[in-house]
């Protein structure tokens, strides 16, 4: 079964848009637990300007399916993360003032770097997942980080679904065969949405989660949280 995390940054988004706790992350997040969310992912920035470090010490207390959290292995974030003890961190190579994620590791180039800071993690007990881009050069270096799984970026195949879903999510499939040969567990995550996901779940059968943010929330706006997280849901049933 492919679980479904929810990522909650945009509701703080929205929060901040206004300065005071409406909507509040912690409720929402609980809430979607209960609506069926089989995980909740936070990306802690920098300049905080969504997910505040004091959300993940909040939610860290109350939230009860599997706790992720995302970003750039700077020393705050390791430290975040070590206090908190997540069930997983999910490393990326963000740049503080990007958007979002608009890339995976090269994990060739920062291999050494990668391997002491999923030493340092799992040493903590925390599961460590690197985001990396679906280009068959980068798996077995992952894999000689230490990592216990990656997570596949995926607005290249959610771009291209449009115009050739095949091609698109072939690449995919080429490292996802990759990543459990190597033994790897398999994530995905970036622009995901009802469109394009079951798809990727029929291609890639053997994903262990997803991680949904953006549009999960925009189609809250029309459909309401706990429909939308079903609808995420039946995306990911096995047929």
């Amino acid at each position: 079964m492919t679980k479904l995390s929810v990522n909650i940054n945009k509701i703080a988004t929205l929060r901040n848009a206004r300065g005071a706790n409406n909507p509040d992350v912690v409720k929402v997040a609980l809430d979607a637990e209960r609506f069926g969310a089989q995980g909740i992912t936070v990306h802690p920035r920098p300049d905080e300007r969504h997910i505040r470090h004091q959300d993940v010490f909040d939610l860290a207390k109350v939230v009860k399916t599997e706790f992720n959290i995302e970003g750039y292995p700077d020393r705050r974030f390791m430290d975040l993360v070590k206090a908190v003890k997540p069930a997983q961190a999910t490393l990326v190579p963000d740049p503080p003032n990007a958007i979002t994620s608009n890339t995976g590791w090269d994990t060739i180039s920062n291999q050494g770097m990668l391997k002491d800071i999923v030493a340092e993690l799992q040493e903590s007990g925390i599961r460590v997942s690197i985001f990396i881009n679906p280009e068959v050069r980068y798996f077995e270096p992952a894999k000689l980080t230490g990592t216990d799984r990656v997570e596949l970026y995926t607005e290249p195949y959610a771009v291209g679904f449009h115009q050739n879903k095949e091609n698109a999510v072939k690449p995919y499939v080429e490292v996802a065969e990759i990543a459990k040969e190597l033994g790897l567990g398999l994530n995905a995550g970036h622009d995901l949405d009802l469109h394009n996901l079951a798809f990727l779940k029929q291609s890639i059968p053997y994903l262990d989660e997803v991680s949904i943010g953006h549009a999960l929330v925009c189609d809250a706006l029309y459909y309401g949280l706990e429909n939308t997280i079903q609808m995420y849901r039946r995306q990911l049933e096995d047929l």
